[in-house]
């Protein structure tokens, strides 16, 4: 049986999780039989892996954030008639851990051992920290 692997992709130009759950809701036009699919250049090479209960997890503003489990993975033939992956995404965002990352371009696989908890449902109405005191908090391990 395989194992299972996760995505890592920043997310440019949010500001939060919510954002993030308005765009694909409402107002992105990367939907295929009303799912959101987020396109990438390059077809993951662990596809197997990726469809075995992976994820991708969002970084946003430099904190990893929360994530969203992947359905498949489709063939995406742009304007150009150059051949791009989108990765259909299950609508519910999951909150995680706040984890601080650096910038990098395009996305990364995560091991599982290295992926941040998901918050329980207790904790979704804890008050949100800006996040620069996240990130320092989290560098600090004290989140």
């Amino acid at each position: 049986m395989a194992g299972t692997i996760h995505l890592i992709k920043l997310s440019v130009g949010s500001e939060s999780v919510e954002q993030i759950e308005d765009w694909q809701q409402n107002r992105s036009k990367q939907r295929a039989n009303g799912q959101y699919y987020h396109v990438t250049r390059m077809w993951p090479k662990r596809e197997t892996e990726l469809l075995n209960g992976g994820s991708i997890y969002w970084v946003i503003k430099g904190l990893l954030q929360a994530r969203q489990r992947i359905i498949g993975l489709e063939e995406i033939i742009g304007d150009d008639g150059i051949r791009r992956c989108g990765i259909v995404l299950d609508p519910e965002l999951i909150r995680t851990a706040t984890t601080p990352k650096r910038p990098f371009q395009g996305w990364r696989y995560l091991k599982p051992e290295d992926a941040p908890p998901d918050l329980g449902k207790s904790r979704l109405n804890d008050d949100t920290l800006p996040p620069e005191l996240a990130g320092a908090l989290a560098e600090i391990g004290v989140l």
